[in-house]
């Protein structure tokens, strides 16, 4: 039992106290939580990106090999069985919200996306296009992993 009011104002400050350093700790792990929580989410996408970027060039090398099948053997099991593989590359590269940018022919040129590689100086024109495509380009999670590498012109 308290014996006198100084004694019960001094537990009663000690109970505030005590409860404010409990508050405080209590915030201190909800913000290390968080913390530790967007860390770990980036080193996984930090990780994703270094993989995916690793596996690009493989994926230009089987797109270019596929866009240049010779006719007479297009209709040969293992050329289809090839460009099967592309399709089902894709497929899990879409999984993986990883897409290809836009660039074909005509497309307007968006530094945002596309890197010029090359300019036709003497054409004429008011908007920059993209004339051809030197290298596919990547946005993985809505953000460029690769630029498309393109040559620009004017129409």
């Amino acid at each position: 039992m308290v014996k006198n009011k100084d004694q019960e104002a001094d537990l009663t400050r000690q109970i505030e106290e005590l409860t404010g350093d409990l508050q405080r700790t209590r915030a201190d792990f909800e913000n290390y939580r968080k913390r530790v929580e967007q860390e770990k989410k980036q080193a996984m996408q930090t990780g994703e990106s270094k993989t995916v970027l690793k596996l690009l060039p493989v994926i230009d090398t089987i797109e270019r090999a596929t866009q240049h099948i010779p006719e007479d053997i297009a209709d040969n099991q293992w050329v289809q069985g090839v460009s099967g593989l592309v399709k089902q590359l894709e497929k899990q590269l879409d999984g993986m919200d990883l897409h290809r940018i836009e660039a074909s022919e005509g497309t307007v040129f968006d530094p945002e996306l596309h890197q010029a590689i090359q300019f036709d100086e003497d054409a004429e024109g008011d908007a920059e296009v993209i004339a051809e495509v030197l290298q596919n380009g990547y946005i993985l999670h809505g953000a460029p992993i690769r630029h498309a590498m393109v040559r620009v012109t004017r129409r």
